[in-house]
């Protein structure tokens, strides 16, 4: 990747990059204003205040990534997670927990259920862009090779199927010469 005078592109198709859409769920708007100032310059931003909202927002828009409190009344950040990692649709965005507990159990339960991280309240801007930053990176690169991996496939599909014809030309060729 490559900075241009006219913004980030990828370095081998020259196409832009769109910005990582991000989505972040708490029911307390300061924490929901705190995040968005970290990441308003470099990701879009979405936010919900309800479990509820979340799961609505993926089932229009599917974000790279999702910040997800844990205690939220209603339904929880532990009930949202299990429905996203439930639908085969978003099972593999990555979700980070961010929550005011810092429990070591409740740290576990959340990994447990296939968050990808768990951040503690009060936020380090610093700390959650470089956590953020990794978990994009990382969904990025396993996009690309999912994309090289059905790439491959289909030339080697197309290659047998290729070498196939040949071996039946081939047999043909000597089923006549047999005659």
């Amino acid at each position: 990747l490559f900075r241009s005078a006219v913004g980030l592109f990828d370095s081998f198709t020259m196409n832009p990059i769109a910005k990582p859409i991000l989505l972040v769920v708490d029911d307390q708007p300061i924490n929901i204003q705190t995040l968005y100032q970290v990441f308003k310059d470099g990701h879009e931003v979405f936010m919900a205040t309800s479990g509820e909202q979340a799961l609505k927002f993926c089932t229009e828009t599917l974000p790279d990534l999702i910040l997800l409190d844990v205690v939220m009344p209603g339904m929880d950040g532990h009930t949202v997670c299990t429905h996203l990692k439930a639908d085969p649709r978003t099972h593999d965005i990555p979700v980070i927990f961010v929550t005011a507990h810092n429990d070591p159990q409740e740290e576990t339960i959340g990994l447990q259920l296939g968050a990808v991280d768990f951040i503690s309240k009060p936020i380090n801007a610093a700390v959650v862009r470089a956590r953020v930053h990794a978990q994009l990176t990382l969904r990025r690169t396993l996009r690309e090779v999912q994309e090289l991996n059905e790439n491959l496939e289909e030339r080697v599909a197309r290659r047998t199927t290729e070498l196939e014809q040949a071996l039946d030309s081939l047999q043909q060729s000597r089923d006549e010469l047999a005659h």
